[in-house]
């Protein structure tokens, strides 16, 4: 039975997860300038590293042990990654691009499936980051809810480009805003009664997956439009998380 805690959980993903609509809203009816998009997937990129380093994979590790959280960690980056090659063969490697421009122009439920592939271990995280603080972690739904802010601008052109009617891509982008709602309350309720070891592995999969999402979508999308400033961006956006764990602690 789902309890005040799952809910609580479901709404921060639900949150996180709307920055996908506001990213389409944007992506839709505005056409930004690359280097803003790319300036928001580096900041991002940088709190979601700060939050994996500082938080999830010290949290796991703190739970369980250095074997359990190490190939976790990098199982939850396997499955990312041979998923995210079989979509990306598909049309979705540029659903963070900073040109607003995929490739293909047949490609907008590809692209939302990825989309989704990207924030299904983002919730999942914010659903164990209650579990395990009582309170979720602010840092790490901001953190999602600007990384997802490109990533729907980009994709929402996309399918605005393919001739795409509004109703079709808010529809697919509220489905994957509810989506992630759910997935961060699955993450709460699944994992919550099992054995704190268990969890902990979940986190550090979950973490696996991020960090590897940053790798082979933010970083790369955000240093074709950013280029020289991407370190510096990145950086800052690491520093920002750092300091409000910090503050928040």
């Amino acid at each position: 039975m789902l309890g005040g805690g799952a809910f609580e959980a479901g709404l921060w993903g639900l949150v996180a997860g709307s920055a996908l609509i506001i990213g389409a809203v944007f992506g839709y009816y505005l056409k930004l300038p690359p280097r803003v998009i790319g300036s928001v997937l580096a900041f991002g990129a940088g709190v979601l590293i700060s939050v994996l380093a500082f938080d999830l994979i010290e949290e796991a590790y703190e739970a369980s042990d250095l074997v359990i959280t190490g190939v976790s960690f990098v199982t939850g980056a396997v499955i990312y990654t041979l998923v995210n090659i079989y979509l990306e063969r598909r049309g979705a490697d540029d659903r963070m691009s900073a040109e607003q421009e995929p490739a293909s122009q047949d490609n907008g439920l590809v692209i939302a499936a990825g989309a989704l592939l990207d924030g299904i271990p983002e919730s999942i995280v914010i659903g164990l980051s209650l579990l395990y603080g009582g309170t979720v972690s602010a840092v790490a739904v901001i953190a999602i809810f600007v990384s997802n802010i490109p990533e729907g601008m980009s994709s929402a052109a996309g399918m605005r480009s393919a001739g795409r009617r509004p109703r079709y891509v808010f529809g697919v982008w509220i489905g994957i805003a509810v989506a992630s709602g759910i997935a961060a309350m699955l993450g709460y309720a699944v994992f919550g009664g099992l054995p704190v070891e268990v969890t902990a592995a979940m986190l550090a999969l979950a973490a696996g997956g991020v960090l590897a999402m940053v790798a082979d979508t933010m970083i790369p999308e955000a240093f074709e439009s950013a280029h020289e400033f991407t370190g510096l961006i990145a950086v800052a956006g690491f520093l920002v998380a750092f300091v409000l764990s910090k503050l928040g602690g």
